[in-house]
């Protein structure tokens, strides 16, 4: 058996919609995932922004129109959005995702991105405890 010092440990950042905040970190907390912090970030995809923040909202409305003309003057060259951080064991990852995902997929452009980063070392400041000590 591993000692808590072996077992990875990764940082999940999560870019979604900010009107899935709410659903989301209930979501998350509801299966024990209640440590993570959100940041307001603004960026764009493949898309450049185009359907502006209509498209945020209800990505659906881009279909009312089908031929909105999206030329550079309409774009909205970043879009505000939420990144969740959450640092876990990697063994946890899989079940984060699925849970980000089912709260998130909405089959649109702009649903949002998921990277899974290794973490070398985790310490908390206030007793400093390492590794898996220091995320519980």
């Amino acid at each position: 058996m591993e000692s808590r010092f072996e077992e990875k440990i990764v940082e999940i950042l999560a870019i979604i919609r900010r009107h899935k905040v709410q659903e989301t970190k209930s979501a998350l907390d509801n299966e024990g995932f209640s440590q993570m912090t959100f940041y307001s970030v603004h960026g764009r995809g493949k898309q450049k922004g185009q359907g502006g923040l209509a498209n945020e909202l209800d990505p659906g409305l881009n279909k009312i129109n089908p031929n909105s003309d999206f030329s550079a003057d309409n774009d909205f060259y970043f879009l505000p959005k939420r990144m969740i951080s959450i640092v876990v064991l990697e063994k946890e990852v899989k079940k984060i995702i699925k849970i980000i995902i089912s709260i998130n997929q909405s089959s649109h452009y702009g649903d949002g991105k998921i990277f899974i980063i290794p973490v070398g070392l985790a310490e908390r400041i206030r007793t400093a405890e390492e590794g898996l000590y220091a995320l519980s």
